[in-house]
């Protein structure tokens, strides 16, 4: 017979599953909707140009706290850096609309990766919010991986501490490397939908 902490704790889990599964609006475990982007150097990119290969989609917003947090501290760069050299495909993206907090033009973009040692494959001003809404960004950081086969395996947080404070980092659990370390080396993506945490995306 459950105890009262262990009924607690498992409303809290059935919440956590029930506010999790309406945030999301596209589906973990099946195929990632496509996009055609134009990055900050002015190419073209299509999701489909890289079918074959892992990708993480990474929402991002250069005035973001949370996102100062991940930068800040080398986390997003070290992320970045550890997985690209491994083949992923790592593409950040900024859907703030002109005007809106975190728009920058895209050397202004630029010049933030450069600052602040990023290393993403591509970087996108998705000025008009295309992508930003196809995919339900919600919040600055919003990460979203794709495995080979263009199947989404992974949405939602980068990791299970929704705090900007950079000290956090160490007892976080980040869900981003859970699910490709798992995903490549052929087993199963344990948690394959969570909800982000951050500042709103302004659209």
């Amino acid at each position: 017979m459950l105890n009262v902490k262990q009924v607690c704790m498992s409303i809290v889990a059935m919440v956590t599953i029930v506010s999790s599964a309406a945030f999301a609006q596209v589906v973990s475990n099946q195929t990632a909707p496509g996009f055609t982007l134009t990055d900050t150097n002015g190419q073209k990119h299509s999701l489909s140009d890289y079918k074959g290969k892992f990708v993480v989609l990474e929402w991002f917003n250069p005035d973001c706290p949370f996102v100062k947090k991940h930068y800040d501290s080398g986390n997003m760069p070290q992320l970045q850096k550890q997985y690209t050299a491994k083949g992923v495909i790592w593409l950040s993206i900024d859907s703030s609309a002109a005007g809106k907090e975190g728009y920058y033009p895209s050397q202004g973009l630029n010049k933030f990766m450069a600052d602040k040692g990023g290393l993403p494959t591509e970087v996108f001003a998705d000025t008009n919010g295309q992508a930003g809404h196809l995919y339900g960004a919600q919040t600055t950081p919003h990460m979203f991986v794709i495995n080979p086969q263009g199947a989404l395996i992974y949405q939602g947080a980068i990791d299970d501490t929704p705090s900007a404070d950079i000290a956090d980092l160490k007892t976080a659990k980040n869900y981003v490397s859970a699910a490709l370390d798992a995903a490549m080396n052929g087993k199963p993506v344990a948690v394959s939908t969570t909800k982000s945490y951050g500042c709103s995306v302004k659209y």
